[in-house]
């Protein structure tokens, strides 16, 4: 059975998606750029508002996201959890399972190494989704990534969250 999967790399300034149907055909990608001199409060109503918008036209069964990191700065560390907050209280309110994968997990899926590059995963998913062109920006190259791991990890349709490192 096919699958609608929609993959998020979350930010402040720029969220990138990428949605998929399984197995392996693109639907569509971008990114959700709240305006930068907005208020912080601003640009999470912007992104949540723009990953609801995104759930009700697609109608995803899981959706796939960065893991977050440890970054030396705590405050960037603090606003990239609070984006990543508003993809789970989108999917929440929709009752869609988030699936959460680290960025080497992602790049090993498209690439075949954890330690792949921007250029090297936006070649690989043009390649894997047979674009004409490669996916940009790298965020939405990233989120493309993201909804392609959980479609390798996922066998049968979306029904049980899990937690992916």
């Amino acid at each position: 059975m096919d699958s609608i999967i929609l993959g998020i790399d979350p930010g402040t300034r720029v969220t990138g998606y990428g949605i998929i149907r399984t197995p392996l055909a693109p639907i569509d990608f971008g990114c959700i750029r709240p305006p930068p001199a907005l208020p912080l409060e601003e640009r999470y109503r912007i992104l949540f508002e723009g990953i609801e918008t995104l759930i009700s036209t697609h109608a995803p069964n899981a959706i796939a996201v960065e893991s977050q990191f440890v970054l030396k700065n705590a405050q960037s560390a603090i606003k990239l959890g609070m984006a990543k907050g508003m993809v789970f209280l989108a999917a929440a309110r929709a009752k869609i399972p988030v699936f959460e994968y680290a960025p080497k997990k992602a790049k090993l899926a498209v690439v075949g190494t954890g330690r792949a590059s921007k250029f090297q995963v936006q070649m690989m998913i043009q390649k894997l989704l047979r674009l004409n062109v490669a996916p940009e920006p790298e965020d939405a190259a990233d989120a493309l990534a993201l909804a392609i791991c959980c479609s390798h990890h996922l066998r049968k349709p979306c029904t049980k969250p899990s937690l992916e490192s």
